[in-house]
């Protein structure tokens, strides 16, 4: 007979189990849509979170656009009320996705900054973005780079950084040094008796007898990315060593020439006339003077009877056009030629000659340079450092003998130093320059003698800055070489 209490115990137990593994079920069911509700409450959180931390972003980057454009930054605000504006600035960055991107696009995001000049050269900028209620703010310093090389009367890098270092001007009356553009000193600066700077002074270290703006930096010449020996439209050493023969010419002595048709048939190569000018120097020293113009003796040193350079395949010459091109010397450049005094850049009609010289050497120059078209003509002067001659990238003013050196006009970059050679009593009393000076590392030009001074006259040159004049092959700089701003500090801080 069977059991029926014992079926009954059974059954009755497989119900319980029954009924708790459906109250099982029904929690797990019920903690995994809590799960999946909690998440999608999160993952919607964080996408607001990352919406709005971008578009703070947005805000700095859309701040520093203005104010690198010129827009007056003191006390300024950027703002931003149209969605699709933010999904545009943030579809560029890497770091999101374009579900990301599309979400803010129809999303209700907006991003808003206000900047504080710091007055020492730096700039805080706040800004703060927001989405779906969620805020994120980002503080950022910034500091105004002033565009190094390109835009300077006078720069010195200090790229040495001797602590020591000072740019000094001075001198009074009709003496005084004059400085129409901005210098900067990666040490000081240092203004005595009379000397006047029209534009900013900036120093890494301290601006002394002016006012300016002390412990900032600047961006300075670099020239190891160039490698112009294998990128210069014309390599002259190896052009000379190709084809040059020894001649006498009326521009003096007897030197290796090349023939008109070849681009660098503008160089003359040792001449024997300066060989006591040249006998300290290591390499090979190569002359501008072309052998083919008449020798002129400007006078007056005024340009208006300065020795021509005229450049092949240009004006008629024969050969190919070396016009906006680059030329590297492995050696020594000169402007120095004792008949002349003065030399001026032959040009090419409306569109003016445009030529960069770089020098893996030194630069002497002795004599003045003028441009023939003040509007479109252009040179730049690059000397580079030789690994293997201590002397070198560096650029010299004045005459060894005679301070026949009064005027010039050229953009000038020594790697290096600027040195004076004979810019005392019995040399030139003014040297005046149009264009810009820029050394990687010090100015040193000493113009101080007894009572006296030589006075040295700079007018910056805005042309490449501004954009109107384009030169070949000119050097980069360590730094964003624009007229920019760099970020010196940037972090999270709390929203507002």
């Amino acid at each position: 007979m069977k059991n029926h209490n014992s079926d009954i115990r059974r059954r009755g137990s497989a119900t319980v189990v029954a009924l708790l593994t459906v109250v099982v079920l029904l929690g797990i069911t019920g903690a995994m849509i809590s799960m999946t509700f909690g998440t999608s409450k999160e993952r919607n959180a964080a996408g607001a979170r990352l919406r709005a931390f971008t578009a703070a972003n947005s805000a700095v980057s859309h701040t520093l656009s203005n104010m690198s454009a010129g827009a007056e930054p003191t006390n300024a605000s950027v703002g931003n009320t149209a969605a699709a504006d933010i999904a545009g600035a943030m579809n560029s960055a890497t770091v999101l996705s374009k579900k990301v991107a599309n979400s803010v696009h129809f999303d209700s995001t907006h991003y808003w900054s206000e900047v504080t000049d710091n007055l020492d050269g730096t700039y805080t900028i706040a800004a703060t973005g927001t989405s779906a209620g969620v805020a994120q703010s980002i503080q950022v310093i910034v500091q105004e780079q002033g565009g190094g090389v390109f835009n300077n009367a006078v720069f010195a890098g200090n790229s040495e950084g001797d602590p020591l270092y000072t740019l000094d001007f001075g001198g009074t009356g009709g003496q005084a040094d004059s400085i129409i553009g901005d210098v900067f000193s990666g040490g000081s600066v240092v203004m005595n008796d009379e000397a006047n700077v029209t534009g900013m002074i900036r120093a890494s270290e301290s601006v002394i007898g002016a006012t300016g703006e002390s412990n900032v930096s600047q961006p300075i010449i670099d020239l190891s990315t160039m490698d112009y020996a294998a990128t210069a439209d014309f390599n002259v050493a190896d052009m000379f060593a190709a084809g040059a023969t020894q001649r006498y010419n009326a521009a003096g002595g007897t030197a290796w020439e090349l023939p008109e048709s070849s681009p660098a048939h503008i160089f003359r190569k040792n001449p024997d006339d300066r060989a006591a000018d040249v006998s300290g120097t290591v390499k090979d020293d190569y002359f501008i003077e072309d052998p083919y113009e008449s020798p002129r003796n400007d006078r007056m040193a005024n340009g208006q009877r300065a020795y021509r350079i005229s450049f092949s395949g240009t004006n008629g010459e024969p050969g190919e056009d070396s016009n906006k091109k680059v030329f590297y010397i492995d050696g020594n450049l000169w402007l120095h030629n004792r008949p002349a005094g003065s030399f001026s850049l032959y040009g090419t009609g409306a569109d003016g000659v445009q030529i960069t010289f770089v020098v893996k050497g030194n630069i002497y120059m002795s004599d003045n340079l003028y441009y023939e078209n003040m509007e479109d003509d252009g040179v730049a002067f690059v000397a580079m450092k030789d690994d293997a001659v201590e002397d070198s990238g560096n650029i010299y003013f004045g005459d060894p003998i005679y301070g026949t050196l009064e005027e010039m006009q050229a953009y000038m970059f020594a790697e290096n130093n600027f040195y004076d050679s004979n810019l005392d009593e019995s040399g030139s009393a003014t040297v005046k320059l149009f264009g810009n000076m820029t050394a990687g590392n010090q100015v040193l030009i000493e113009r101080d003698y007894g009572d006296s001074h030589t006075q040295m006259s700079v007018e910056f040159d805005p042309r490449i800055a501004d954009g109107s004049l384009s030169m070949p092959g000119l050097p980069s700089v360590l730094l964003d070489e624009g007229t920019g701003f760099q970020i010196m500090s940037w972090h999270r801080v709390a929203a507002e």
